[in-house]
């Protein structure tokens, strides 16, 4: 009696299954990338927004930490990637390349008046 009634259930439950509406559709590369990336950016933002720094700042301008997630999270996400990449794309200070030729302009100039010797090619004026 218990095998006819389970595999009366089952068989039912198989049948209300198949006639279930379901519904596929093909899903881009494109498509699966931008959902990463907007996820990524997503995270990179919620990251700078636990830095006190930028927290300071905000509260500084009279904005709260909480409305300026609460936005991020209505924001689309071609909206967060184009936020991310300005602040990315934003001087955020001096860049490498700028201060590694003042380390070694000063560092010549060191070699030159005697109080280093980094440099074998310069000769000091003492």
């Amino acid at each position: 009696m218990f095998k006819k009634w389970t595999s009366a259930v089952l068989a039912l439950a198989f049948l209300g299954l198949s006639t279930m509406p379901l519904q596929a559709a093909m899903v881009s590369t494109d498509e699966v990338i931008s959902t990463q990336q907007a996820q990524m950016d997503r995270e990179a933002l919620a990251t700078v927004l636990d830095r006190a720094d930028v927290q300071e700042k905000l509260v500084a301008m009279g904005v709260t930490v909480g409305d300026v997630e609460q936005r991020i999270a209505l924001m689309t996400d071609a909206e967060v990637a184009q936020l991310n990449q300005q602040i990315a794309d934003l001087p955020a200070g001096a860049d490498v390349v700028s201060i590694l030729v003042l380390l070694f302009v000063i560092f010549v100039v060191t070699d030159v008046i005697g109080a280093t010797d980094i440099f074998p090619f310069i000769r000091s004026v003492n």
